[in-house]
Protein backbone atom coordinates (compact mmCIF):
# COMPACT_ATOMS: atom_id res chain seq x y z
CA UNK A 1 0.00 0.00 0.00
CA UNK A 2 1.26 3.48 -0.74
CA UNK A 3 2.10 5.60 2.27
CA UNK A 4 -0.59 8.01 3.35
CA UNK A 5 0.44 11.56 2.66
CA UNK A 6 -0.65 13.89 5.49
CA UNK A 7 -2.77 16.83 4.42
CA UNK A 8 -1.23 20.29 4.70
CA UNK A 9 -2.89 22.35 7.37
CA UNK A 10 -2.88 25.98 8.25
CA UNK A 11 -1.12 27.15 11.44
CA UNK A 12 -3.54 26.67 14.31
CA UNK A 13 -5.64 24.01 12.53
CA UNK A 14 -6.79 21.28 14.87
CA UNK A 15 -6.72 23.55 17.90
CA UNK A 16 -9.95 24.32 19.71
CA UNK A 17 -11.60 27.63 18.73
CA UNK A 18 -10.35 29.38 21.88
CA UNK A 19 -6.76 28.41 21.17
CA UNK A 20 -7.05 29.64 17.58
CA UNK A 21 -8.29 33.00 18.87
CA UNK A 22 -5.23 33.20 21.10
CA UNK A 23 -2.96 32.47 18.11
CA UNK A 24 -4.57 35.35 16.18
CA UNK A 25 -4.55 37.63 19.23
CA UNK A 26 -0.83 37.09 19.74
CA UNK A 27 -0.22 39.22 16.64
CA UNK A 28 -1.36 42.21 18.68
CA UNK A 29 1.18 41.42 21.38
CA UNK A 30 3.95 40.95 18.82
CA UNK A 31 3.31 44.16 16.94
CA UNK A 32 2.23 46.48 19.78
CA UNK A 33 5.83 46.40 20.99
CA UNK A 34 6.93 47.98 17.71
CA UNK A 35 4.12 50.53 17.80
CA UNK A 36 5.03 51.67 21.31
CA UNK A 37 8.72 51.60 20.44
CA UNK A 38 8.26 53.78 17.35
CA UNK A 39 6.19 56.24 19.37
CA UNK A 40 8.85 56.43 22.09
CA UNK A 41 11.60 56.97 19.50
CA UNK A 42 9.53 59.61 17.71
CA UNK A 43 8.98 61.37 21.04
CA UNK A 44 12.72 61.54 21.70
CA UNK A 45 13.44 62.84 18.19
CA UNK A 46 10.62 65.39 18.39
CA UNK A 47 11.61 66.77 21.78
CA UNK A 48 15.37 66.45 21.42
CA UNK A 49 16.03 70.07 20.37
CA UNK A 50 13.70 71.67 22.92
CA UNK A 51 13.97 69.34 25.90
CA UNK A 52 16.23 66.28 25.94
CA UNK A 53 19.29 68.18 24.69
CA UNK A 54 18.61 71.10 27.07
CA UNK A 55 17.78 69.42 30.36
CA UNK A 56 19.76 71.98 32.34
CA UNK A 57 18.21 75.08 30.76
CA UNK A 58 14.45 74.64 31.06
CA UNK A 59 12.55 77.77 32.16
CA UNK A 60 10.47 76.02 34.83
CA UNK A 61 10.19 72.78 36.77
CA UNK A 62 6.87 72.23 34.98
CA UNK A 63 8.79 71.22 31.86
CA UNK A 64 10.71 68.56 33.80
CA UNK A 65 7.66 67.26 35.66
CA UNK A 66 5.69 66.89 32.43
CA UNK A 67 8.67 65.53 30.48
CA UNK A 68 9.53 62.92 33.10
CA UNK A 69 5.93 61.75 33.42
CA UNK A 70 5.50 61.37 29.67
CA UNK A 71 8.86 59.62 29.33
CA UNK A 72 7.95 57.23 32.15
CA UNK A 73 4.64 56.44 30.43
CA UNK A 74 6.34 55.73 27.10
CA UNK A 75 8.96 53.51 28.78
CA UNK A 76 6.27 51.66 30.71
CA UNK A 77 4.27 50.97 27.53
CA UNK A 78 7.32 49.65 25.69
CA UNK A 79 8.37 47.49 28.63
CA UNK A 80 4.90 46.05 29.17
CA UNK A 81 4.52 45.22 25.49
CA UNK A 82 7.94 43.56 25.49
CA UNK A 83 7.01 41.45 28.53
CA UNK A 84 3.85 40.25 26.77
CA UNK A 85 5.79 39.61 23.55
CA UNK A 86 8.23 37.40 25.47
CA UNK A 87 5.54 35.63 27.49
CA UNK A 88 6.45 37.11 30.88
CA UNK A 89 2.86 37.58 31.98
CA UNK A 90 3.45 37.50 35.73
CA UNK A 91 6.05 40.26 35.53
CA UNK A 92 3.74 42.17 33.18
CA UNK A 93 0.96 42.10 35.79
CA UNK A 94 3.25 43.16 38.61
CA UNK A 95 4.82 45.99 36.68
CA UNK A 96 1.41 47.06 35.46
CA UNK A 97 0.60 48.31 38.95
CA UNK A 98 2.95 51.21 38.24
CA UNK A 99 0.44 52.50 35.71
CA UNK A 100 -1.84 53.49 38.59
CA UNK A 101 0.88 55.96 39.55
CA UNK A 102 2.31 56.99 36.18
CA UNK A 103 -1.00 57.64 34.38
CA UNK A 104 -2.28 60.05 37.08
CA UNK A 105 1.12 61.76 37.03
CA UNK A 106 0.75 62.28 33.27
CA UNK A 107 -2.63 63.93 33.88
CA UNK A 108 -1.58 66.06 36.86
CA UNK A 109 1.71 67.30 35.41
CA UNK A 110 0.06 68.10 32.07
CA UNK A 111 -2.68 70.12 33.76
CA UNK A 112 -0.04 72.12 35.61
CA UNK A 113 1.97 72.52 32.41
CA UNK A 114 -1.08 73.82 30.53
CA UNK A 115 -1.85 76.24 33.35
CA UNK A 116 1.72 77.51 33.31
CA UNK A 117 1.56 77.89 29.52
CA UNK A 118 -1.44 80.25 29.54
CA UNK A 119 -0.25 82.41 32.44
CA UNK A 120 1.75 84.60 30.06
CA UNK A 121 -1.41 85.55 28.14
CA UNK A 122 -3.08 88.67 29.64
CA UNK A 123 -6.46 87.80 28.10
CA UNK A 124 -7.52 84.40 26.81
CA UNK A 125 -7.83 84.84 23.05
CA UNK A 126 -9.14 82.16 20.64
CA UNK A 127 -5.66 80.67 20.18
CA UNK A 128 -5.16 80.31 23.95
CA UNK A 129 -8.61 78.77 24.33
CA UNK A 130 -7.81 76.37 21.48
CA UNK A 131 -4.56 75.44 23.27
CA UNK A 132 -6.45 74.66 26.47
CA UNK A 133 -8.89 72.46 24.57
CA UNK A 134 -6.05 70.68 22.80
CA UNK A 135 -4.27 69.84 26.05
CA UNK A 136 -7.07 69.36 28.58
CA UNK A 137 -9.42 67.38 26.35
CA UNK A 138 -6.50 65.15 25.34
CA UNK A 139 -6.26 64.27 29.02
CA UNK A 140 -9.98 63.49 29.11
CA UNK A 141 -9.63 61.12 26.15
CA UNK A 142 -6.45 59.59 27.58
CA UNK A 143 -8.12 59.05 30.98
CA UNK A 144 -11.18 57.43 29.41
CA UNK A 145 -9.06 55.01 27.39
CA UNK A 146 -6.79 54.21 30.34
CA UNK A 147 -9.85 53.71 32.54
CA UNK A 148 -11.32 51.26 30.03
CA UNK A 149 -7.99 49.41 29.85
CA UNK A 150 -7.95 49.02 33.63
CA UNK A 151 -11.64 48.08 33.77
CA UNK A 152 -10.92 45.24 31.33
CA UNK A 153 -7.58 44.28 32.88
CA UNK A 154 -8.84 40.71 33.42
CA UNK A 155 -9.73 40.44 29.74
CA UNK A 156 -6.27 40.58 28.12
CA UNK A 157 -7.50 41.13 24.56
CA UNK A 158 -9.61 44.17 25.45
CA UNK A 159 -7.03 45.45 27.91
CA UNK A 160 -4.27 45.37 25.30
CA UNK A 161 -6.39 47.18 22.72
CA UNK A 162 -7.32 50.02 25.05
CA UNK A 163 -3.73 50.38 26.22
CA UNK A 164 -2.66 50.75 22.58
CA UNK A 165 -5.39 53.36 22.13
CA UNK A 166 -3.98 55.52 24.96
CA UNK A 167 -1.26 56.61 22.52
CA UNK A 168 -3.59 58.42 20.15
CA UNK A 169 -4.69 61.40 22.29
CA UNK A 170 -0.97 62.05 22.87
CA UNK A 171 -0.01 62.19 19.20
CA UNK A 172 0.08 65.87 18.40
CA UNK A 173 2.92 67.13 20.63
CA UNK A 174 5.11 64.65 18.76
CA UNK A 175 3.71 65.10 15.25
CA UNK A 176 3.72 68.92 15.52
CA UNK A 177 7.43 69.01 16.19
CA UNK A 178 8.31 66.38 13.60
CA UNK A 179 6.33 68.27 10.97
CA UNK A 180 8.01 71.54 11.93
CA UNK A 181 11.46 69.97 11.58
CA UNK A 182 11.06 67.55 8.70
CA UNK A 183 7.89 68.41 6.74
CA UNK A 184 7.50 72.20 7.04
CA UNK A 185 5.69 72.30 3.68
CA UNK A 186 2.57 71.04 5.51
CA UNK A 187 2.37 74.08 7.77
CA UNK A 188 0.96 76.56 5.20
CA UNK A 189 -1.89 74.23 4.22
CA UNK A 190 -3.34 73.41 7.65
CA UNK A 191 -6.36 75.33 9.02
CA UNK A 192 -5.78 78.54 10.98
CA UNK A 193 -7.25 80.21 14.03
CA UNK A 194 -6.67 83.96 14.19
CA UNK A 195 -3.89 83.47 11.65
CA UNK A 196 -2.10 80.78 13.71
CA UNK A 197 -1.57 77.48 11.84
CA UNK A 198 -3.24 74.53 13.58
CA UNK A 199 -0.59 71.93 12.84
CA UNK A 200 -2.18 69.32 15.16
CA UNK A 201 -4.82 68.75 12.47
CA UNK A 202 -2.22 66.69 10.59
CA UNK A 203 -1.66 64.60 13.72
CA UNK A 204 -5.41 64.24 14.15
CA UNK A 205 -5.74 62.80 10.65
CA UNK A 206 -2.87 60.38 11.22
CA UNK A 207 -4.28 59.21 14.57
CA UNK A 208 -7.76 58.73 13.12
CA UNK A 209 -6.41 56.86 10.11
CA UNK A 210 -4.32 54.53 12.28
CA UNK A 211 -7.20 53.79 14.65
CA UNK A 212 -9.54 53.18 11.71
CA UNK A 213 -6.96 50.80 10.18
CA UNK A 214 -6.67 48.96 13.50
CA UNK A 215 -10.47 48.67 13.70
CA UNK A 216 -10.66 47.25 10.17
CA UNK A 217 -7.77 44.84 10.84
CA UNK A 218 -9.37 43.65 14.08
CA UNK A 219 -12.67 42.95 12.35
CA UNK A 220 -11.15 41.18 9.36
CA UNK A 221 -8.71 39.06 11.37
CA UNK A 222 -10.44 38.56 14.73
CA UNK A 223 -14.08 39.46 13.97
CA UNK A 224 -13.90 42.00 16.82
CA UNK A 225 -15.64 45.36 16.71
CA UNK A 226 -15.32 46.43 20.32
CA UNK A 227 -12.26 48.32 21.54
CA UNK A 228 -10.83 50.08 18.50
CA UNK A 229 -14.16 51.51 17.23
CA UNK A 230 -14.88 52.82 20.75
CA UNK A 231 -11.39 54.32 20.92
CA UNK A 232 -11.84 55.88 17.48
CA UNK A 233 -15.11 57.48 18.58
CA UNK A 234 -13.47 58.92 21.71
CA UNK A 235 -10.49 60.29 19.79
CA UNK A 236 -12.63 61.78 17.00
CA UNK A 237 -14.85 63.52 19.57
CA UNK A 238 -11.70 64.93 21.15
CA UNK A 239 -10.51 66.22 17.77
CA UNK A 240 -13.90 67.81 17.05
CA UNK A 241 -13.84 69.52 20.44
CA UNK A 242 -10.43 71.05 19.72
CA UNK A 243 -11.71 72.68 16.55
CA UNK A 244 -14.96 73.95 18.07
CA UNK A 245 -14.83 74.51 21.84
CA UNK A 246 -12.73 77.67 21.67
CA UNK A 247 -15.77 79.48 20.22
CA UNK A 248 -18.21 78.43 22.97
CA UNK A 249 -19.09 80.95 25.71
CA UNK A 250 -19.15 78.15 28.29
CA UNK A 251 -15.59 77.14 27.36
CA UNK A 252 -14.45 80.76 27.51
CA UNK A 253 -15.86 80.96 31.04
CA UNK A 254 -14.16 77.70 31.93
CA UNK A 255 -10.85 78.95 30.53
CA UNK A 256 -10.98 82.13 32.59
CA UNK A 257 -11.82 80.08 35.69
CA UNK A 258 -8.98 77.66 34.95
CA UNK A 259 -6.44 80.44 34.53
CA UNK A 260 -7.45 81.86 37.89
CA UNK A 261 -6.66 78.64 39.73
CA UNK A 262 -3.50 78.68 41.92
CA UNK A 263 -1.79 75.86 40.04
CA UNK A 264 1.47 77.37 38.81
Amino acid sequence: MPATVPRRTRPGAGRPPGAQAIVRGNALHRHSYWLFGVFALAMVVAFWPSYFSRLGSQPSYHFHAHGLAMTAWAVLLVTQAWLMRTGQRVTHKRLGRLSYVVAPLVVITTIHFAHFGVQVVPVLDPVSLYFLTLVLNALVAFSLLFGLAMYYRRQPALHARYMIATLFPLFTPVTDRLIGRFIPALVPIVPRIEGAPIVPVAGFLLADAMLAALAVWDWRVNRRADAFPVALAIVVLYHVSVMSFYRLPAWIDFGNWFVGLPLS
